[in-house]
């Protein structure tokens, strides 16, 4: 790491900590040349996920938008507010380790609708009619026959 004072390369950590609750690590520092301490700190970087909708255009991923669908799925449902949580935070990981810049929205609605699926079979259902655009009971009732079958 590269001396602030002196620009010299060659620093020396002496001390690191966490630092914003384990988000990153704080580190002491002291430079081999001149002396003078200095902190610096260590982030993960993350790519920004960048989701392609139906229409082409693109928006960043919101993890928000994705709980909210499945609240409005889960809505009168025997299904706690941890468990959607840790369904979205596994919604997030899937993502986050497809190591893709730009993901299509169907990619993230399969999934959400997979993990669903294990969850509770009746949000499964509502989720499914809505981002699928179910157009009528035939197709309504299609799904319901294809999943009594599984």
């Amino acid at each position: 790491m590269k001396c602030p004072y002196c620009g010299n390369d060659n620093s020396r950590v002496i001390d690191s900590r966490p630092a914003d609750d384990n988000a990153s690590i704080r580190r002491r520092r002291i430079c081999d040349d001149c002396g003078k301490r200095f902190t610096t700190y260590e982030k993960v970087e993350t790519i920004p996920l960048i989701i392609i909708k139906k229409d082409n255009n693109r928006e960043a991923f919101d993890r928000n938008k994705v709980r909210s669908g499945v609240l409005r799925a889960c809505h009168k449902r025997p299904v706690s507010a941890d468990q959607i949580d840790s369904l979205v935070d596994e919604i997030e990981n899937e993502i986050s380790s497809l190591e893709e810049k730009e993901i299509p929205s169907d990619v993230v609605g399969e999934l959400v609708m997979e993990k669903l699926k294990d969850l509770d079979p009746v949000a499964y259902v509502r989720f499914a009619s809505v981002y699928r655009e179910f157009k009528d009971v035939n197709t309504f009732m299609d799904e319901l026959k294809g999943m009594l079958n599984h």
